[in-house]
């Protein structure tokens, strides 16, 4: 999956429910709390979703142009000199104790709490930015909630491009620079090191693929499928796959709508969009006329989305499990 963006928690909890059959709420929050899975701003500077074994390298991949890009295009007066001061402060009072969003805000100031990140590694700690708890607002050092390996750039630039060819691929190098925020010339660097498949798209241009990916029939059926805001589905692929019809993309993606819609799936292509009301019931609405046989399918995935939001966690037998200073 390549790591799934987060920034509004339920959209992970529904994109992982759409991906795994049988996939239930409450086993996210679990793999949260036992740190097999970690939450943290990541690709693009926007919070994602990765397994505990990505995260050190995804981080170490991109760490370098992150911080780079930041600078570059972020005016306001607070430099690298600054924020370098102030990551270095913060770092001694997260060995202490997770910090709130707020408690940044006012030891250092807004400006700095969204740049601070970039020479600080941090983690979102549960049970913020969970289903319950919304808002990702507890950071924790990174370094203390994961143990960092013995990895260098190149490696870890190797295993994120390897995980987006699992994801994605077959992919030009600027997708997978686009995803990643990496130059092409730095994914070009990785690919020249890897075994890969080559194919040719219709523009004559070369898209690479690991050598193990399977290549379904382009005759094969894609089931109904429902999205959720930010599915890297829509952001990561490439304009070229068709996803997402170009006569449709300003009905998902807006200025006054930037974080885009719930959106659903007929034959691999967006054909409507969803919404959910305050008591959890789906409701869709397609963008053209759908064919009866059609619509029962949508029907049956809004209802089984419907009781996903709707059903209850299990009790709990254990406590979760507390953040290490």
């Amino acid at each position: 999956m390549a790591g799934l963006q987060a920034q509004y928690a339920p959209s992970m909890y529904i994109g992982l429910w759409t991906r795994i059959e049988g996939f239930e709420r409450e086993s996210l929050t679990r793999l949260l709390e036992a740190r097999e899975v970690v939450q943290a701003t990541i690709l693009r500077a926007t919070i994602h979703l990765v397994s505990r074994a990505d995260f050190w390298p995804f981080l170490i991949a991109i760490r370098d142009a992150r911080r780079d890009w930041y600078h570059r295009v972020t005016r306001n007066s607070v430099g690298p000199a600054e924020l370098t001061e102030a990551a270095q402060s913060l770092r001694e009072l997260l060995r202490e104790r997770p910090v709130k969003r707020a408690e940044i805000d006012q030891l250092y100031g807004p400006e700095v709490r969204g740049g601070v990140g970039m020479h600080l590694d941090m983690v979102r700690v549960p049970p913020t930015g969970t289903w319950a708890r919304r808002r990702a607002d507890l950071f924790g050092l990174a370094e203390g909630w994961v143990s960092p390996p013995e990895i260098t750039v190149e490696a870890a630039r190797e295993l994120l491009v390897r995980r987006y060819l699992g994801g994605f691929g077959p992919a030009h190098r600027s997708e997978i620079a686009d995803w990643a925020g990496l130059s092409v010339t730095d994914v070009a660097k990785v690919l020249a090191t890897m075994e890969l498949r080559r194919f040719r798209d219709e523009r004559g241009r070369e898209l690479v693929d690991l050598p193990d990916q399977p290549l379904p029939d382009p005759e094969t059926p894609a089931p109904v499928r429902f999205l959720p805001t930010y599915d890297a589905t829509l952001l990561a692929h490439a304009r070229r796959t068709l996803i997402l019809p170009e006569e449709h993309r300003t009905k998902v993606f807006h200025v006054r709508m930037p974080q885009s819609i719930g959106t659903f799936l007929v034959d691999g292509q967006v054909a409507g969009t969803w919404t959910v009301s305050k008591t959890g019931v789906v409701s869709w609405e397609p963008f053209d006329k759908l064919p009866a046989s059609v619509r029962r399918q949508v029907d049956t995935e809004a209802e089984a989305l419907t009781a996903f939001h709707t059903t209850p966690p299990p009790p709990r037998t254990t406590p979760p499990p507390k953040p290490r200073p």
